[in-house]
């Protein structure tokens, strides 16, 4: 294949898993020949949350105050603006992760400043706004190639839209994220006051598709079989507005007595530096990740890698990925289920066998084959300009 000069569009410069997942794939693609490049409306000016080691833009981005639909709008028109020139259009490819840049390019398309675009579907939001919910479908529709991370999303896709969509998958850098110890280790548990444990670790944030309501009941449930037990929240960096379910939240807290706070029995750490996440992990006795809705996870891929069991929900897309013998499965719905098996990820027994699974897991997940798998879309696009998809 002729190299190609990639533009990746991804909707921030947060840690989040799609976030990642981009930068991961440009630094792939880039070992394969390729020049790809990520690009993010940054109105901070500060970067991505990580170093990487492939080529990237930092959108000019406006601040906004406001709704989500504000600020939605303005990151569509802050890629509009940045791609407004035909030099700053001179890629081979195009490619989409989210309603935001899918409807920047749909729109450039249009103005026949590109010939079409890709778009990897990680998830599909529920959208009480009807014009957030027309983006978000018009980014997936107008697409050139349809991707996705899981077969769960490309079976929505069929079924909902008539398209199909490849299945790509994610990868780990085992070469980042690993279980042996590091200095970084005893540092991280120090800041966050951590002690004996056991320390259950969830990542996203207060967010309620990851269930963390269902984390804190369980969680307050392992508190009386372990009294000192601490469940650490990490990430929470988001374009979407999750007050409410935050505030439902921290009233659980509240109702069970637990405090949150650096050494306490909840600690919230918002976005964790990139180069802290391994000992995060590492720290763990357990990743919680009983999501009601994922595009993949890819933090169970990372915590795997680094030798920590992972509780997920038995449901899609961790069945697609995961062997029942690779991870505990959850009913997300069932706190009790949640508990049970946080106590069960703590049996020296059990906990050997899965940390035995889960690397072998995180090691048969390597970007390359992820980047590998986008070719042929690429290829396609870059080569036949094809109409958009119509359901």
């Amino acid at each position: 294949m002729t190299a190609l000069r990639i533009a990746i569009l991804t909707h921030s410069m947060n840690p989040r898993g799609g976030v990642a997942h981009c930068l991961a794939l440009a630094e792939a693609l880039c070992a394969l020949g390729h020049e790809a490049v990520v690009h993010a409306p940054d109105p901070g000016g500060r970067g991505f949350f990580r170093h990487a080691a492939c080529p990237t833009v930092s959108v000019a981005a406006q601040s906004v105050g406001g709704s989500t639909l504000d600020l939605v709008r303005a990151r569509i028109n802050d890629y509009l603006c940045h791609f407004s020139t035909p030099a700053a259009c001179d890629f081979d490819v195009f490619h989409a992760h989210d309603g935001i840049g899918g409807n920047a390019l749909a729109t450039l398309r249009h103005r026949r400043l590109i010939p079409g675009f890709v778009r990897t579907v990680h998830h599909v939001d529920s959208f009480s706004d009807p014009l957030l919910a027309e983006w978000q479908d018009r980014s997936i529709r107008e697409a050139t190639r349809l991707l996705c991370v899981s077969r769960t999303w490309a079976d929505w896709i069929r079924g909902d839209l008539g398209a199909e969509a490849a299945i790509v998958g994610n990868g780990v850098d085992l070469s980042v994220y690993r279980d042996e110890p590091t200095a970084a280790d005893a540092a991280v548990r120090e800041r966050l006051g951590l002690g004996d444990g056991p320390v259950i670790l969830a990542v996203g944030g207060f967010e309620e598709r990851k269930n963390t309501l269902g984390i804190i009941e369980g969680f307050a449930r392992l508190r009386a079989r372990h009294p000192h037990a601490q469940l650490v929240v990490a990430g929470g960096a988001s374009l979407l507005d999750h007050a409410a379910y935050r505030a439902r939240c921290r009233a659980a807290l509240v109702a069970h007595g637990l405090a949150v706070g650096p050494g306490s029995a909840v600690v919230e750490t918002g976005p964790v530096p990139q180069a802290d996440m391994p000992a995060l992990y590492r720290a763990a006795d357990l990743l919680a990740f009983p999501s009601w809705k994922e595009g993949f996870g890819l933090c169970v891929l990372e915590a795997m890698a680094c030798g920590t069991p992972a509780l997920v929900s038995r449901q899609p897309p961790f069945t697609e990925y995961l062997e029942p013998t690779d991870a505990l499965f959850v009913d997300p719905a069932d706190p009790e289920d949640i508990a049970q098996a946080m106590v069960a990820a703590l049996v020296p027994d059990i906990r050997t066998r899965l940390q035995a699974a889960g690397l072998a897991r995180a090691a048969a997940h390597s970007w390359r084959g992820c980047a590998e798998r986008h070719l042929d879309a690429y290829a396609a696009c870059a080569r036949v300009r094809q109409e958009p998809i119509h359901a």
